[in-house]
């Protein structure tokens, strides 16, 4: 009678000793939800526990933080990410403004040297040379061009790298569907030309590489003023080159099987993602 007696107390203890460290594991939990550091409480209740031999009959998982507490826990240091800026709302790059006493020119306002003096020989003739028909790409819409690299290096051959350079003459316009700014060249310290780029895009992540297209489209805007790659401006010469070196191909896109005709050069072959198919649709 007592042996049973003893068990009764023994099981009325280990019950009421569960129920306090589920107690606990419940304030723990609360305190970790709202941000405190509380203190893992497994020793305040195995103390207790080990003195009537009970830790054997504890489940492993009573000595757990609860899963919603551990996931909590690892959110809680975990700060907000800043969120990238729109740049189809613009891109807030207005040319700084120099004050009047600055001896620096103020290219987004100055037209300084404009038309002061010819300049030498040597950057004349580079820049007259006439282009090499090598260098002429076609656009599959049969438009002649010259690549951008291609005014670099000759503004490169005329004033020698440094000598020359674009300078922002407004703030960067972002519409729908396209980027638009105006550029000035400048070479040698004085203003070329100037003349406003433009490039379209079709997703909000290609506006960056928008924006150095539109500063491409205006440089080669600029150069026409220097008389770089003039021909390519001149229906005479455009008609001749694709007389003599333009042809119109029929191609099947391989992705959607569609069929159109392209305009590419005779020296050429047809590049992804078409391939030459033959006429019709």
């Amino acid at each position: 009678m007592q042996k049973n007696n003893s068990n009764m107390t023994t099981n009325g203890f280990r019950f009421a000793l569960t129920e306090r460290y589920l107690l606990l594991k419940e304030d723990e939990a609360h305190a970790i939800q709202s941000g405190a550091d509380a203190p893992y409480l497994e020793a305040e209740v195995t103390e207790d526990a080990s003195k009537i031999g009970m830790i054997p009959m504890l489940p492993a998982f009573y000595f757990e933080p609860p899963k919603h507490a551990i996931k909590k826990r690892k959110q809680a240091p975990e700060q907000p990410s800043e969120s990238l800026p729109d740049l189809s709302a613009g891109f807030n790059d207005q040319p700084l403004i120099l004050d009047e006493g600055e001896k620096q020119v103020d290219w987004s306002r100055s037209f300084h040297g404009l038309s002061q003096a010819a300049f030498p020989k040597e950057a004349a003739d580079a820049l007259l040379q006439p282009i090499d028909p090598l260098d002429v790409e076609v656009k599959p819409d049969g438009i002649l061009y010259l690549p951008e690299i291609k005014y670099r290096r000759i503004l490169n051959r005329a004033f020698g790298p440094g000598g020359w350079g674009l300078a922002p003459r407004g703030e960067t316009i972002v519409t729908s569907k396209a980027v638009t700014r105006e550029y000035a060249l400048v070479a040698l310290g004085r203003l070329v030309s100037v003349a406003r780029g433009e490039q379209d895009y079709f997703s909000p992540e290609g506006i960056p590489t928008a924006s150095e297209g539109c500063k491409s489209n205006a440089l080669l805007r600029c150069c026409k003023d220097l008389g770089v790659a003039s021909e390519l401006w001149d229906p005479r010469f455009i008609r001749k080159f694709a007389a003599d070196n333009v042809k119109e191909v029929w191609v099947e896109h391989q992705v959607t099987k569609k069929k159109r005709k392209i305009f590419i050069r005779k020296d050429d072959r047809v590049g992804y993602p078409y391939k030459e198919s033959k006429p019709g649709f």
